[in-house]
């Protein structure tokens, strides 16, 4: 096992997990990150250099940590050969165990591999697979100018605004979710449609992954094109800066899949699975 520090290891790598898409989209946006000034305090950590099989990302060790918060307790996985990444998970002091977490990744085999390793350490895992999903490029966006016609004011979230998205976000309503979003809006893109009094309707931000995420609107404001005029800009957005526009939308979000139709988003071939483990020593003390 090795965590890569140097700078240009890392860039070396972002190339190498180009050519693993889909499958190496959470690491490769985590790894973007950490080569943009890394505001999520993250580090990679390989079965071996350069010629590996596995990789996790993971929160920095002397970063600030809530063993109750999932949200930013995250690791993202990509590996060439399951059993490598298997041996990174029994390794000493890879994962942290000793507290509440989310694994991310896009491949068949992480769920039952994390999972045998966290049952033999008394952990309980929750599993929640998503339709993985790609924006076309850039110069093959819709336009956006026709839904422009009822003059919103399209900007950007502000940490201001945070508390009205935790308490909409289904994963929210939390104290943990609440820093979360504030972090994720200090750090990262996000477009946001407001009303003439300034305050948020339509919304979606971007994840430590370089995930568009938490795609809203309020049911007052549905049914005027906001939230297509969200998601086509902040992928716009996110396109601009090199970054893959990605997301995932969950199998009965109807309205959501036919969203993503009509902009012709590619639903990708695997699927997302966010796994959250808990010890026994928090069971009943999160939300998940």
């Amino acid at each position: 096992m090795s965590v890569l520090n140097c700078s240009t290891k890392l860039l070396i790598l972002e190339k190498m997990l180009k050519s693993h898409f889909p499958e190496s989209l959470k690491v490769y946006g985590a790894v973007m990150n950490i080569n943009r000034g890394n505001p999520f305090q993250k580090e990679v950590v390989v079965d071996s250099w350069p010629d590996f099989k596995a990789v996790i990302t993971r929160r920095q060790k002397e970063a600030e940590m809530d063993n109750l918060d999932h949200y930013t307790n995250a690791y993202a996985v990509f590996y060439k050969d399951i059993r490598a990444y298997r041996r990174l998970l029994e390794e000493h002091d890879v994962i942290n165990w000793n507290q509440v977490f989310q694994i991310q990744g896009l491949q068949s085999e992480l769920y039952d591999v994390s999972k045998a390793v966290a049952n033999s350490k008394q952990l309980d895992v929750k599993l929640t697979s998503f339709k993985a999903v790609h924006f076309s490029p850039l110069s093959t966006l819709p336009n956006t100018s026709s839904l422009m016609g009822s003059s919103p004011q399209l900007t950007y979230l502000s940490v201001a605004d945070a508390d009205l998205l935790n308490r909409t976000w289904s994963r929210g309503g939390n104290e943990q979710c609440l820093r979360y979003i504030v972090n994720l809006i200090s750090c990262f893109p996000s477009v946001c449609v407001r009303d003439d009094k300034g305050n948020p309707v339509s919304w979606s931000l971007t994840d430590q992954f370089a995930t568009m995420c938490h795609g809203y609107t309020l049911p007052e404001h549905r049914r005027k094109g906001y939230c297509k005029l969200v998601a086509l800009t902040l992928a716009r957005k996110l396109q601009s800066q090199g970054f893959p526009s990605q997301g995932n939308v969950l199998d009965d979000n109807v309205a959501s899949i036919s969203l993503l139709k009509s902009v012709h988003a590619e639903f990708l071939p695997c699927r997302f699975h966010r796994l959250i483990l808990t010890p026994a020593a928090f069971s009943g003390q999160i939300y998940l």
